[in-house]
């Protein structure tokens, strides 16, 4: 068996790309600089906001309502809001950021970000669509687009770096409705162009049937592990123990990630509901098979650009938060039930997308690379939301963590107040360049935010 650096396992149609192993690029003629690792790129998307108080530091204390601007968004920026003390400051942990205890070497919270708003979109729609794409109202204006979500920064950045990947970018969502509540603009992220939606993955079992079988179809195909199982063997025995370690990991991840993904499906089938819909899934066990499985693809090097929305803007729609919650409730209508203690109902859920966050992490730092760092260590892991609050619909002071070191260009750990009205644009261009673009604008940034850099 001839032994390529980049190994594929294929039987029957199914195609399983493996991760990079040492060994075996030391086994050719390519000079070792190939096995560098390349850099990762996962912006991680919440819906409707944040419990404001319980997320920005030194606010929880504050007097109730504690709430900053008022319904309407556009009208209460510049006489409402708490202007930022510019600086770099320890990263602090507020209650909601907790899930992230074991991660504070890891982040650096960034606070004082604006995006430019539009009158006459709705502002959940115009949080999402509008989340990536950062394009003002005079920029939109004159480039004829209804509303300003152009081209959204996954898709510029996999345009440059996802030449040497199966896929430029890959685009997830943890959406599991199946019929649409709302417009698309309520519920993606990621687009070609104006109006050109790219297609976030839904389904576990089609995002897994993407990833590993070459034509998306599996009705010949039993079990991916099986049928290469005596290939993996094979490769084994040409392997260093390390490698055969992670060659070994690596197959148990798959094994596990096929039964979790039968155990949803088996709980969808026995659903006692006239039409099985998927809102009855238990939320984490989606969120982190989905997870895996983007973590999966970026191991393997499918693609090195992942935007992942954790949910849907608005919908009104009931979800179960297991451990959370005894039934399910609708998160966006809890958004506007705040007064007295309900914001620490609503923090809750803002809690349990922590620990989501927390759980890529966690395992972002277990993954090994080819030149032993981790997946971690190689990438930037984003988590943010389109609206400051959710209460208040205000399109200021959007929260946003960034996590890991992009190969040491960034030192971690924490806390960057921006001036307050700096544009995410400006984060984004910034992300940009730390992907190795070499671009001096996007959208309507007025610069790179440097102090990211170490």
């Amino acid at each position: 068996m001839s032994v390529s650096r980049r190994k594929f396992l294929k039987a029957n149609g199914a195609v399983l790309t493996l991760p990079l192993l040492p060994s075996i690029a030391k086994a050719t003629d390519e000079p070792k600089t190939r096995t560098k690792p390349s850099k990762k790129l996962v912006m991680m998307y919440v819906p409707n906001g944040l419990v404001r108080r319980c997320f920005f530091p030194g606010e929880e204390d504050g007097e109730l309502p504690g709430f900053v601007g008022g319904f309407n968004a556009d009208k209460t920026k510049d006489d409402k809001r708490v202007q930022n003390k510019p600086g770099i400051y320890p990263v602090e942990l507020t209650s909601t950021m907790q899930p992230l205890s074991d991660h504070t070497k890891d982040i650096t919270l960034v606070t004082g970000l604006d995006r430019t708003f539009k009158n006459g979109q709705d502002v959940h729609a115009q949080g999402a669509s509008c989340y990536l794409t950062s394009l003002s109202p005079v920029q939109a204006e004159a480039q004829g687009i209804q509303h300003p979500n152009g081209r959204s920064l996954d898709q510029v950045i996999g345009d440059q770096v996802g030449q040497s990947t199966v896929f430029n970018t890959l685009e997830i969502s943890c959406n599991g409705f199946k019929a649409g509540k709302e417009s698309i603009y309520f519920d993606n992220i990621s687009w070609y162009g104006p109006d050109k939606i790219a297609p976030s993955i839904k389904d576990p079992q089609k995002l897994y049937d993407r990833l590993f079988l070459a034509d998306s179809y599996r009705t010949h195909v039993t079990d991916v592990t099986d049928l290469v199982l005596a290939d993996a063997k094979t490769l084994s025995r040409k392997l260093g123990r390390d490698d055969r370690e992670t060659l070994g990991e690596f197959m148990e991840m798959i094994r596990d990630i096929e039964i979790r993904i039968a155990k949803l499906q088996k709980l969808l089938a026995t659903a006692d509901i006239a039409i099985p819909k998927n809102e009855i899934l238990p939320r984490a066990d989606y969120i982190r098979l989905q997870a895996d499985l983007m973590l999966l693809a970026l191991q393997m090097g499918i693609t090195n650009v992942c935007t992942f929305m954790v949910g849907p803007e608005r919908w009104d729609a009931s979800l179960l938060y297991e451990g959370v919650f005894d039934k399910p409730v609708q998160h966006h209508n809890m958004t506007h039930n705040q007064k007295g203690d309900g914001y620490k109902a609503l923090q809750k859920i803002d809690i349990f997308h922590m620990e989501q966050y927390a759980y890529i992490l966690s395992r972002m730092k277990t993954i090994k690379e080819s030149d032993g760092s981790s997946l971690l260590d190689n990438s930037l892991v984003t988590y943010g939301a389109g609206l400051g609050d959710g209460a208040t619909h205000q399109y200021f002071d959007l929260p946003l963590i960034v996590a890991g070191k992009s190969q040491g260009q960034i030192k971690q750990g924490r806390f960057i107040q921006c001036k307050s009205g700096t544009l995410n644009s400006n984060m984004w261009l910034t992300l940009a360049q730390l992907m190795g673009l070499e671009i001096d604008e996007y959208a309507d940034s007025t610069g790179v935010i440097s102090d990211m850099w170490t």
